[in-house]
C-alpha cells in the first residue's frame, strides 16, 4: 500500500533548474578577489614600513616592460569582448578567430612575464621587495595560465557541432574570469611598477 506522506516526484523543467554556473562562478571570483585584496593590503603595509624598498643598486622595476604587458592583457580583454559579440550574432568563424587572438595574447603575456623574471636584478630572497614581487606576479601568472587553458578548452568545444545550441554560459564565465585577471593585473601594475621609489 503506497504511503500518503510521499509526494510524487516531479522532474524539474529547464526554467526550474538552477543556473549553477551563473551563480557559482561569480562567487568563486569573489573569493579570489578576497585573496588578492589581502595580498594588496599586505604589500601596501610592507611598502610603507620598509624603506628603502628595493635592494641596493636597484632604482625600481622596468616600467616600460610592465606597460607593454599591461597593453597586451588589456588588448586581450578587448578581443574576448568582440568574440562574445560575434558568438551572439552567430558568426562562429569570427568568434574562433577572436578567441584564438585572446589565447595568443595571453601566451604573449606569460612569455613577457617569464622574460622579466629571468632578467630581474634581484631574486626571491631579496627582502620584502623580492618576496612580494615574485609572489604577486607568480600568483597572477598562475591565473593567466589557468585562463589560457580554459580558453583553449572552450575553443575546442566551439569546434563540436551544436555545442552552443543550449546557450553560451561557459563562454560568458571564462570571459568573466579573463576580465578579472586583467583587472587584477592593472592593480598590480600600479602597485608594483608605478609606485614612486622615494
Amino acid at each position: 500500500m503506497e504511503s500518503g506522506n510521499h509526494l510524487p516526484h516531479v522532474e524539474p523543467t529547464e526554467e526550474q533548474e538552477p543556473d549553477n554556473l551563473g551563480f557559482g562562478f561569480p562567487v568563486f571570483l569573489m573569493s579570489e578577489s578576497v585573496v588578492f585584496l589581502s595580498f594588496f593590503v599586505t604589500y601596501t603595509i610592507l611598502r610603507l614600513t620598509n624603506k628603502p624598498w628595493f635592494p641596493p643598486g636597484v632604482d625600481g622595476l622596468d616600467v616600460t616592460r610592465g606597460a607593454i604587458n599591461t597593453l597586451v592583457l588589456v588588448t586581450s580583454s578587448g578581443a574576448i569582448i568582440l568574440a562574445e559579440k560575434a558568438l551572439h550574432r552567430g558568426e562562429m568563424k569570427l568568434f574562433r578567430l577572436l578567441w584564438l587572438a585572446t589565447i595568443s595574447l595571453g601566451i604573449v603575456f606569460l612569455f613577457g612575464q617569464a622574460a622579466e623574471w629571468a632578467g630581474m636584478p634581484f631574486g626571491l630572497d631579496a627582502g620584502s621587495a623580492g618576496g612580494t614581487f615574485f609572489l604577486l606576479t607568480g600568483f597572477h601568472g598562475l591565473h593567466v595560465f589557468t585562463g589560457v587553458c580554459l580558453l583553449l578548452y572552450m575553443y575546442w568545444r566551439s569546434l563540436q557541432p551544436h555545442n552552443f545550441d543550449g546557450g553560451h554560459e561557459g563562454v560568458t564565465a571564462i570571459a568573466l574570469f579573463w576580465h578579472f585577471v586583467d583587472v587584477i593585473w592593472i592593480i598590480l601594475f600600479i602597485l608594483l611598477y608605478l609606485w614612486p621609489v622615494n
